[in-house]
Order: structure tokens, then C-alpha cells, then sequence
């Protein structure tokens, strides 16, 4: 649970400068942070702005305008669907993608199909919080990741 960082502006400032620079000595160039609905929409844009970058939502099925992508993934409690506009990044673009937390991986794994439709260079999953018994980041194959805090 992110709320008490979210109440504490202290902190909250802490989580995005700690955030941010691990991004700045990672990776040279980002085009885009991807937030992913709806706790990735609340670190996702302030990381964005002090990077200079534009921040792309991932939403749940039905809450964004124009053309999107979808895609079906499982959750431990039944399905649901993710998307992104079609026109949201532009092939060979570089994108991080952004959660507060990681649990059994489904919801980042599915983001990460939704950019790879769209031919966009995943970076990295970036996290606040990862539980590490559940072993989401195994299904996110190769690509990288990383979490500001591990829960065993």
C-alpha cells in the first residue's frame, strides 16, 4: 500500500527523485513512462516531467478515447483487459513502464504486450513495491526489471 507515501509529501518527493535516478544512470535516452492503471497514473506523470519525457496511460478495458490496442490476461480471481491507444508511441520508441506494485505479474506482463504490439523498446518495469513470493517477475521473460522494495 502506497497511501501513506502519497500523504507524505516528503516521501513522495523521495520516491520520485529515488526513481528518477536510478532511470537517469540506466538509461541515456527514454522517450515515454507508461503508468498502468490506475496506481502507475500517481508516480508515473511527476517521473515524467522531471525527465523532460511524456507519460502514456495503460488503461482498463473501455476508458480511452479513439483507436486502441487490447489485451486479455488472467488475474488470480478471474480476467481482465488492458489498453493503450493505437497511436500512444511510435515504433523503436523507448518506453519504461511504471506500477506501484508487483505481485503475480500478470497486469505488467500484459502492458508489456500491448507496447510490443505497438513496436516500442520496453527499457524497463519499474516498481515501488515487489513481492517476491508470487514471482511476477518471471513472467515478464527478459525483459528488465526493477524494484525500489522487496517483500519476501
Amino acid at each position: 500500500d502506497i497511501s501513506p507515501l502519497l500523504k507524505d509529501p516528503v516521501a513522495f518527493r523521495t520516491l520520485i527523485d529515488l526513481l528518477e535516478d536510478h532511470l537517469r544512470a540506466s538509461f541515456p535516452k527514454i522517450d515515454f513512462i507508461a503508468g498502468l492503471d490506475s496506481r502507475g497514473f500517481l508516480i508515473g506523470p511527476p517521473l515524467a516531467q522531471r525527465l523532460g519525457i511524456g507519460f502514456v496511460p495503460v488503461r482498463k478495458k473501455g476508458k480511452l478515447p479513439g483507436p486502441t490496442e487490447s489485451v486479455s490476461y488472467s488475474l488470480e480471481y478471474g480476467k481482465a483487459e488492458l489498453e493503450i491507444q493505437s497511436d500512444a508511441v511510435e515504433p523503436g520508441q523507448r518506453v519504461v513502464i511504471v506500477d506501484d506494485l508487483l505481485a503475480t505479474g500478470g497486469t505488467m506482463r500484459a502492458a508489456c504486450e500491448l507496447l510490443k504490439r505497438l513496436k516500442a523498446e520496453i527499457l524497463e518495469c519499474l516498481v515501488v513495491i515487489e513481492l517476491k513470493p508470487l514471482k511476477g517477475s518471471e513472467k515478464l521473460d527478459s525483459i528488465p526489471f526493477f524494484s525500489l522494495l522487496q517483500y519476501d
